[in-house]
């Protein structure tokens, strides 16, 4: 027996339960975790709220990414073994597994060596935000120098990712945040250019700092009413990657800017990536070549233990980390 979280109805925080729960038979191709850190996704809050890109299964688990070291393998593993340090990457639905558990169980494609370099607490933040930001950049859009990459909502997880992953391909990142507050953090974190949008004419600045010419790619996990504006920040034949949907209301297509501009806007998340073999391998070697370099490293705003996952998730609503929340088992 060993501790998981579930939810039996959709709600607040409050609405996890610490379970005692059995081992699950082990099937031939699934690993099993003893689990040493969990990253934590704004995913699992629409997951918990039963907003997310699919409906939930009650009761359900959660959890799409972790470290540990492995427990037991199926028949058909050959790429870990028993006692082997691994993290998670998310490439499966919560509906059938998760990673919110003192043991898990997972598939084995999912299952990750991690660099000996990284502590258990970086393993478990790496995967959904590097995998997440190089699917579009590196693998889609494939951006390199002279292209210019706009990052709003730059201080979550995903965000300093993806100014990491282009500078890392050799474009240059504009970092969007509403205020100066954390200007200094984000160009710490790699940002060539820091734009606070509650306090400029942020398209303006794009403009200005493009010199006048708009930034290829947009990476926007918000939509909302202003994602018209984003397209207008972009270059002719520009295109906004749009992979999340923090702004509340509808998100407004300016269809005759976009005409004008030919620009394009393409849905992602990482299941184009994580969800194909030799597209994930692609994406394991390059996240890890980058750590290995150092030209990628995770940023951690704050670790929590098991027991406070409720507050975990209260946290994680208030809109405030900079960088990944890390909670150790």
């Amino acid at each position: 027996m060993s501790r998981v979280i579930q939810f039996s109805k959709a709600g607040a925080p409050e609405v996890l339960q610490f379970i005692e729960a059995p081992e699950r038979a082990l099937g031939d191709d699934e690993v099993r975790i003893k689990v040493k850190a969990i990253g934590i996704n704004r995913a699992e809050a629409m997951w918990r709220t039963d907003v997310y890109i699919e409906p939930v299964k009650f009761p359900a688990g959660l959890g799409y990414e972790a470290a540990g070291t492995v427990e037991a393998v199926g028949s058909g593993i050959v790429d870990v073994a028993v006692g082997d340090a691994v993290s998670v990457i998310p490439s499966f639905s919560m509906n059938q597994y998760g990673t919110y558990g003192e043991v898990i169980t997972v598939p084995g494609y999912a299952v990750v060596k991690h660099p000996p370099s990284l502590s258990f607490v970086d393993a478990a933040s790496v995967w959904m935000m590097f995998v997440t930001a190089y699917g579009a950049l590196v693998e889609d859009a494939k951006v390199g120098k002279g292209d210019f990459v706009i990052v709003p909502a730059a201080s979550s997880s995903v965000g300093l990712a993806a100014i990491q992953i282009a500078n890392y391909a050799g474009a240059t990142s504009i970092a969007l945040t509403r205020t100066s507050a954390k200007k200094g953090k984000l160009i710490e974190a790699g940002a060539a250019h820091v734009i606070a949008t509650d306090e400029v004419d942020f398209v303006a600045e794009v403009m200005r700092i493009t010199d006048g010419k708009g930034a290829r790619i947009a990476f926007d996990p918000i939509g909302g009413p202003n994602f018209p504006r984003l397209i207008s920040a972009l270059s002719f034949q520009g295109a906004a990657y749009i992979y999340g949907a923090l702004a509340e209301g509808e998100t407004p297509i300016p269809v005759l800017d976009m005409i004008a501009k030919m620009a394009s806007v393409k849905a992602h998340n990482i299941w184009l990536t994580s969800g194909d073999e030799t597209r994930r391998k692609a994406a394991v070697e390059y996240v890890t070549k980058g750590l290995a370099s150092g030209a990628l490293k995770p940023i951690i705003d704050r670790v929590f233990k098991f027991d406070e996952m409720i507050e975990v998730h209260r946290y994680l609503e208030e809109n405030g980390q900079f960088g990944k929340i890390v909670v150790t088992v």
